[in-house]
C-alpha cells in the first residue's frame, strides 16, 4: 500500500500531462479578472480574449471577481484544478500583497504559474502650473528646499501604484512629500488641476489634454522608455532620476502546477495576439503598451524582482501592514 500511496500522485502528475498534450482544451476556458468590469485589467481580458479564443479553438470566458485588491480572484484561482482552464488576469498590485497585508490565503509568487505579461500602463508625473519648476531637476530643488511641505495626491489607497510610484520618486531624490488620499484617481487629479494640490501622479490618458490645454504641467513618464503615445514627453530617468522606473502592469497566471504543455500553449497564443499591429493600437489608444514576457520563466523572474523592489519601497516608507 506505501508503494500505491506512493506512485499514485506520479500516475495522476503523467495523465494530467498526457491530457494536456492531447487536444487541449476540450472545453472553455475561464478568465478570472481581479477587477470590476471597466477597469484596466478588464480591458486586458476583454482585447485579448476574442483573438485567444480563435486561436485555443475554445471560448475563453470572462469572469469578474473584484475586491480585496486583487485577493478575491487570486485566492478563487488557487483553489481551481491546476489544468488549464482557469486563469488569472491581474495587476502589478499581485506582487504587493505581501508586503502590505499581513495575512494572506496564498503565495503570490509560489501558487501561480507564470504565463506572460501582457501590458504596461505608465504613470505621468504632473504638478499645477503654478509650481514653479519646469523639469525633473528643478521639481526635486524646489521639493528639497520645502521638506514634508508640499502634499500630492496620493490615489486611492496606501500602496496602490500612483501612491508607491511616489514613494519611489522619493526615495530616489531624496525629497518628502505630503500624500493626500482620493477615492479616485481622477477626483485627486481634478484637485491638481484646481490647485488644491500640487502633484500627483496620473494615469496620461486622463492627463495629457490637461497637459496640452496647459492646465497641468508634465514632468516625465514612469517608464524606463518614452511612452508610445506621448513621445514628446520625456522619462522621468532621462530628465533627472537615473534609474527610476514604476510602471503598473497587467498579466495572466495560471494555478501552481497547471502542466508546462498547457502553460507553453497558452504563452504561444497570448504572445502572439499582443504581437498582433490591431491589439497593439487599441492598448495605445488606452494609455496602455503591450509588452509580453520571453518565455513563462521571464515572467516568473520579473515578478520575483518586482516583489523584492516594492518590498524595499514599503519598508523604506514604513508603510505598515494591514
Amino acid at each position: 500500500m506505501r508503494h500505491v500511496t506512493t506512485l499514485l500522485p506520479l500516475l495522476c502528475s503523467a495523465a494530467t500531462s498526457a491530457y494536456a498534450q492531447d487536444g487541449y482544451p476540450v472545453k472553455p476556458v475561464r478568465m478570472v479578472v481581479a477587477s470590476s468590469p471597466g477597469g484596466g485589467t478588464d480591458a486586458t481580458a476583454r482585447i485579448l480574449g476574442p483573438r485567444v479564443s480563435e486561436l485555443l479553438g475554445k471560448q475563453l470566458v470572462i469572469e469578474n471577481r473584484p475586491g480585496a485588491s486583487t485577493r478575491i480572484a487570486a485566492e478563487h484561482v488557487t483553489r481551481s484544478a491546476p489544468d488549464g482552464y482557469t486563469l488569472l488576469v491581474t495587476a502589478s498590485t499581485h506582487i504587493i500583497l505581501s508586503s502590505v497585508f499581513k495575512q494572506l490565503s496564498f503565495d503570490p509568487l509560489t501558487d501561480f504559474a507564470p504565463i506572460t505579461q501582457a501590458i504596461v500602463v505608465p504613470q505621468l508625473l504632473v504638478s499645477h502650473p503654478s509650481i514653479p519648476a519646469k523639469n525633473v531637476k528643478e521639481l526635486i530643488a524646489f521639493l528639497k528646499a520645502r521638506p514634508g511641505k508640499i502634499e500630492f495626491a496620493g490615489g486611492m489607497a496606501v500602496a496602490s501604484n500612483p501612491h508607491l510610484a511616489m514613494v519611489l520618486f522619493m526615495n530616489m531624490s531624496g525629497t518628502n512629500m505630503l500624500s493626500v488620499p482620493y477615492k479616485s484617481g481622477n477626483a485627486g487629479l481634478g484637485d491638481v488641476v484646481a490647485g488644491h494640490v500640487p502633484v500627483t501622479m496620473a494615469n496620461p490618458l486622463a492627463a495629457l489634454p490637461l497637459v496640452r490645454s496647459g492646465r497641468l504641467r508634465a514632468y516625465g513618464v514612469t517608464t524606463a522608455n518614452r511612452a508610445v503615445g506621448a513621445p514628446d514627453i520625456p522619462t522621468i530617468a532621462e530628465s533627472g532620476l537615473p534609474g527610476y522606473e514604476a510602471v503598473q502592469w497587467f498579466g495572466v497566471l495560471a494555478p501552481a502546477r497547471t502542466p508546462r504543455e498547457i502553460v507553453l500553449r497558452l504563452h504561444r497564443d497570448i504572445v502572439k495576439v499582443l504581437q498582433e499591429p490591431e491589439i497593439r493600437s487599441r492598448f495605445v489608444a488606452d494609455g496602455a503598451e503591450a509588452q509580453w514576457s520571453e518565455t513563462p520563466e521571464a515572467f516568473g523572474r520579473f515578478m520575483q524582482a518586482e516583489t523584492a523592489k516594492w518590498a524595499g519601497v514599503v519598508q523604506r516608507a514604513k508603510i505598515p501592514k494591514q
